[in-house]
């Protein structure tokens, strides 16, 4: 299944589609990678707080496809804001993959009660100008830390990933991600255990289309020019995610999804200002 690329502001490539890999571990996570990997997936989102890189890695090399083909994604948790951990951890995540390099490297949480996210993004930079790292980004970054890492830096990041589902569509952040350039991508795209897939619209359009529930979604995801990181464990469930190129919805499809929006939609009610990460 071939996926569509989307021009990044750094002017590298990312897949329009990516492998989301929370909870996906040992070596069962290994072959349900390696089964993705099978069935097109060259895009790939970890972290260091998945603790999975090890077999994440260890797929992409097991799989004979040549590493230049795939774009790998991880991220920075926050213990390792300051600087010369960042850096440390960088490093050390490359060493548990097996890589020598990332395709995109994000900070996971900005913690703005710590107020250590400025070093942080700093020390992506650095090891950015030292070849570890193509693409730097953030994750659940709202407007105000964005630009104070911009101001302070004069580095805009490329990706911003955040919760988007149904229930909580995050139209505003995908609108000032877009104000500064940023690429937007969407963690929990199909709302992780919510009753979004049982929704009528999305069953209706699903019937209209000849697609499943969850194509529906992830097509929204790509109308409104985000990148959906679904995770499945289900083979069958991991192709269908991919075959979402031969079809859009209308404008008047992606305003009735829209309009599924809850005021507490988030799905663990994790708001970027007040949560502090798990370690």
């Amino acid at each position: 299944m071939k996926v569509s690329d989307i021009l990044l502001n750094d002017g590298y490539k990312i897949p329009a589609v990516g492998l989301g890999t929370y909870q996906i571990r040992g070596g069962e996570g290994y072959h349900q990678i390696l089964a993705a990997i099978s069935d097109g997936y060259r895009s790939i989102d970890s972290a260091t707080n998945y603790d999975n890189e090890g077999i994440v890695g260890k797929a992409i090399r097991d799989s004979g496809i040549p590493r230049s083909q795939f774009f790998i994604s991880s991220k920075l948790p926050g213990k390792y804001h300051r600087y010369d951990d960042a850096l440390s951890a960088i490093k050390e995540s490359l060493a548990r993959m097996g890589l020598e390099y990332f395709d995109l490297f994000l900070i996971h949480w900005p913690l703005p009660k710590r107020g250590l996210y400025v070093e942080a993004w700093k020390a992506l930079i650095t090891a950015q100008k030292l070849g570890l790292i193509k693409s730097i980004g953030v994750s659940n970054f709202e407007p105000e830390h964005l630009d104070k890492i911009i101001t302070e830096t004069g580095v805009t990041p490329a990706v911003n990933q955040i919760e988007i589902h149904p229930y909580w569509i995050n139209d505003n952040r995908i609108q000032e991600n877009l104000k500064r350039g940023i690429l937007t991508e969407a963690w929990s795209p199909l709302g992780r255990g919510s009753d979004a897939l049982k929704e009528p619209i999305i069953q209706k359009l699903a019937e209209k289309y000849d697609k499943n529930v969850g194509q529906i979604i992830l097509r929204w995801h790509l109308d409104r020019g985000v990148i959906p990181l679904p995770k499945s464990t289900n083979l069958e469930h991991q192709r269908a995610n991919l075959n979402i190129f031969d079809f859009s919805l209308t404008n008047d499809e992606i305003q009735a999804i829209n309009a599924l929006n809850r005021e507490n939609g988030r799905i663990d009610g994790q708001d970027p200002n007040e949560y502090e990460e798990f370690e």
